[in-house]
């Protein structure tokens, strides 16, 4: 029998910090597996819910920061209503967003960024969401106009675009709204 060691880089500070900004309720969760096992996106993540939170809570910042979960979580909060221990899982996707932005590290799913600056941008000039902004700044920012260039999607995209526009789902113009 063969004993291995096992080893990790534990930062306590990065865990300090999450604890600090979410509460210490996290320190609550006993892994139920709730979180992950009733969340719609967790087929495309890499690392579940549940063990987002261990992995805080083992201070595994490199693991938890370089992942694609917290990219994709789309804080539905269906995680943070199932929680036994009331944590709010969505609250600390997006602390651990906004530290990996800090990081400087690279996200794992740059599209996702790109749509919600795109979509964060257009309200903050609108105040509300213009779809037709939106996407524009979406597919600006990810480049997406040249994939679709490329293999002709766009014609799919234009064709559905006329299809709302003609159904009064679009507005071509932005309608504002004050302060």
């Amino acid at each position: 029998m063969t004993t291995e060691t096992v080893t990790f880089n534990s930062d306590s500070t990065f865990r300090n910090t999450v604890v600090e900004t979410v509460g210490r309720e996290l320190f609550a969760c006993y892994q139920c597996y709730k979180c992950s096992a009733g969340c719609p996106v967790a087929y495309a993540m890499d690392i579940l819910p549940h063990q987002i939170i261990r992995s805080v809570l083992f201070g595994q910042k490199e693991k938890v920061l370089s992942s694609r979960t917290i990219q994709i979580c789309a804080t539905c909060e269906t995680c943070t209503t199932r929680c036994p221990n009331h944590i709010d899982i969505a609250g600390i996707m997006d602390v651990l967003r906004q530290m990996q932005l800090e990081s400087g590290n690279q996200p794992q799913e740059p599209k996702i960024t790109a749509f919600h600056d795109a979509f964060l941008d257009t309200i903050k000039k609108t105040g509300r969401v213009h779809e037709l902004s939106m996407i524009r700044d979406y597919s600006l920012r990810s480049k997406d106009f040249i994939e679709k260039m490329k293999t002709g999607e766009w014609k799919t995209d234009v064709k559905l675009g006329l299809k709302m526009f003609l159904r009064g789902k679009l507005k071509l113009l932005p309608s504002r709204c004050k302060g």
